[in-house]
């Protein structure tokens, strides 16, 4: 008979350890050109977290805001866990993403220009530079996953 003590010390079985496995960070995905677009806007958008709490701390909470969705979509990524969740359409709640964060961005970056701080100056600058790579990246989503393909019967 076994008792709880037994269970605990013997080693988990394959099934179960191959189960815990679904949060591996993928390497490779964090080399490639979509990994590289989601860490750079994951680092400009701290940089102009931290700009904003620096100078206008009224606009901080769309950085922030930002930050903790484009960290989502890193993870979700990063760890296929997207995979699980079949129902939605990650291109597209992906391309949402960089759309909503452009109109964002270049709001509060030009809100935040008119109050003549060093800081408010620096979050401008580094707002126009994000809002090129999340414009950049809808693009990219746009052409390989949105786009209509084309085939040789519908080309006359």
């Amino acid at each position: 008979m076994f008792s709880a003590w037994d269970r605990r010390e013997r080693p988990p079985e394959e099934g179960a350890a191959a189960g815990l496995q679904g949060f591996g960070v993928d390497k490779t995905f964090l080399s490639s050109l979509k990994g590289i677009l989601l860490e750079t806007e994951l680092a400009l958008t701290f940089i102009i977290f931290i700009c904003f709490t620096a100078s206008i701390s009224a606009y901080m909470a769309a950085a922030l805001l930002e930050f903790l969705i484009t960290l989502a979509f890193l993870f979700l990524y990063a760890t296929q866990y997207y995979q699980r969740f079949d129902r939605l359409n990650w291109p597209c709640l992906d391309f949402l993403r960089c759309l909503s964060a452009i109109v964002i961005f270049l709001v509060v970056s030009f809100a935040a220009v008119t109050s003549r701080e060093g800081a408010a100056i620096a979050a401008f600058v580094f707002g126009i530079i994000l809002v090129s790579v999340f414009a950049y990246d809808a693009f990219k989503i746009y052409r390989t996953e949105l786009m209509p393909s084309t085939t040789e019967g519908d080309q006359q």
